[in-house]
């Protein structure tokens, strides 16, 4: 992230019964740019905030749509004053990107935004290379085949045969695995 965020037209969620934190909250949001809404009920979809803020003191399993935390679609911050380990763990388990104590001071709020922000775009870029990565390792067998086709065709070494496979991938500005998946789908006796 470079550069200074900026919230201004994001929408924030704020799951917490109305209170002085709640208010206290709701203004520094707007005063950061954000639409804000304040409620009590599950969170029906995650596509209705671009932040949510949620109260992991009463929270509840169910409370936020997604099941996963890994699969969560916006930065979560928890909203705490508890020390238990339990409410702590819950916040956890939610995925929550930053934590903003409880009760809140205007000066917090920013930082946990940034926070959560970063903390949740990291993750997404992660999950993303994390699912390239056992994609590839999925179709190895295809380039194992590859290599071996080229083998038997060209009596190459395996060496040989994959440095022509890799070659040809390059040349056509394809991943090896798709390069594979061609050859082996013209037939392993014909080359890439």
């Amino acid at each position: 992230m470079s550069g200074t965020p900026n919230f201004r037209g994001q929408r924030a969620v704020v799951l917490h019964r109305p209170s002085e934190t709640t208010e206290r909250l709701a203004r520094q949001l707007t005063l950061l740019g954000l639409t804000v809404a304040v409620r009590w009920r599950p969170l029906d979809h995650a596509t209705e905030a671009d932040i949510v803020l949620v109260d992991a003191d009463e929270g509840w399993t169910g409370l936020l749509p997604w099941r996963e935390r890994d699969n969560k679609p916006v930065p979560l911050v928890a909203l705490l004053a508890s020390e238990a380990p339990g409410r702590v763990a819950w916040a956890l388990d939610q995925g929550a990107d930053a934590l903003l104590a409880k009760p809140v001071t205007p000066s917090a709020v920013y930082p946990a935004l940034v926070m959560a922000t970063r903390r949740h775009d990291e993750a997404c870029a992660a999950a993303a290379v994390l699912g390239e990565l056992r994609e590839r390792l999925r179709l190895r067998p295809l380039v194992f085949g590859a290599v071996e086709g080229l083998r038997a065709e060209q009596g190459w070494t395996e060496e040989e045969a994959y440095r022509h496979l890799r070659g040809e991938a390059m040349r056509h500005r394809l991943t090896l695995e798709q390069c594979a998946a061609a050859l082996l789908a013209a037939g392993q006796g014909r080359r890439a």
